[in-house]
């Protein structure tokens, strides 16, 4: 095995702290505060050749670092990463898929079923003291019961939600790009076309300028009055204004957000509508699932500097190979 305490790995900003251990203790760290391109000095520029990152890494950062062989990104969305960037100066970039699958799905059905029976507003109902005082929370106005649910994203997650889905007794169907070869649910070529057919719509799709708003007040409308929203994908795939303003007038009855455009500020439109119930982005935040992510992402770059293949490469760079 090559020697790997001689290879300089780049953190801008901060990291999983499990990673920055692991790198620590395998690589020669390097960091820096932000993914700013100005913070690289003439040192790291001719020595790194790594990046482990949760936070962006655009082309300028990737520029002046001219030794640079692998982007190691902390998550399975790595839309904060310029792939295409990357590709093009044959540099490979990594993600984490399938360690936190179940995590995220997880988390979708619990806040689907929190949106749907308002259960952290009974919770507070009864936190404060109204139980005693003025009787039982009041009726929800919905339920889980003859729900249709759409899933906008049919990959790892996708997946996994609709297993869930189904054991509550929900028949789902999908949108993607294309059609998913095996998956047992009907498919709709186009996201109006699945908000038209269901009144559940689950957003597992990822960021990027395809996705961008992808979820907009046409989409909404189409959901219906009864409509439920739940986002556990990327907040930039949803139009934020249009959102709140259709949960305030009634074009839908409800949403569950776990993701925001420009996290961590969320718009106090949405922070005031009683119809949304809302998480700070905790989709896979358990120490196991984020020690796994920490894991294959350090194995990434373990991988590729001793063995020259990455695990789990992302698309644009699948067949990128070493640098000779």
């Amino acid at each position: 095995m090559k020697v790997l305490d001689e290879i300089h790995v780049l953190v801008p900003g901060r990291l999983n702290e499990h990673a920055l251990r692991r790198i620590q203790d395998t690589f020669a760290l390097e960091a820096i505060p932000t993914g700013d391109a100005k913070l690289v000095t003439s040192r790291m520029a001719e020595g790194v050749r790594g990046i482990a990152s949760m936070a962006p890494v655009d082309a300028a950062l990737i520029d002046a670092l001219p030794r640079l062989e692998v982007i190691a990104n902390f998550g399975v969305g790595y839309d904060a990463v310029d792939a295409a960037h990357a590709a093009r100066k044959g540099i490979m970039v990594t993600n984490t898929p399938d360690v936190l699958t179940e995590e995220v799905a997880d988390t979708a059905l619990g806040l689907l079923i929190n949106t749907v029976r308002e259960l952290p507003k009974a919770e507070k109902w009864l936190r404060e003291g109204h139980w005693p005082k003025e009787g039982s929370y009041p009726l929800a106005g919905t339920t889980l019961r003859g729900r249709r649910a759409g899933i906008f994203g049919m990959g790892r997650i996708g997946t996994a939600i609709a297993r869930r889905l189904e054991a509550l007794g929900m028949p789902v169907a999908y949108h993607n790009r294309s059609r998913v070869e095996g998956a047992p649910y009907a498919y709709y070529p186009s996201l109006r076309a699945l908000a038209e057919a269901v009144d559940t719509l689950i957003c597992v799709a990822p960021g990027g300028k395809g996705t961008e708003k992808a979820v907009s007040a046409e989409i909404l409308k189409a959901l219906g009055p009864d409509g439920v929203f739940v986002n556990v994908g990327r907040g930039s795939s949803v139009d934020e204004d249009a959102l709140a303003a259709a949960l305030e007038n009634g074009t839908i009855r409800a949403a569950g957000l776990d993701v925001f455009a420009r996290e961590p500020n969320v718009p106090q439109r949405l922070l005031d509508l009683p119809n949304a119930c809302l998480l700070p982005h905790v989709g896979s935040s358990t120490v196991h699932t984020r020690n796994a992510m920490a894991d294959l992402q350090v194995e990434n770059l373990v991988s590729w500097f001793s063995e020259g293949r990455a695990l789990t490469p992302v698309p644009e760079t699948r067949d990128v190979r070493p640098k000779t």
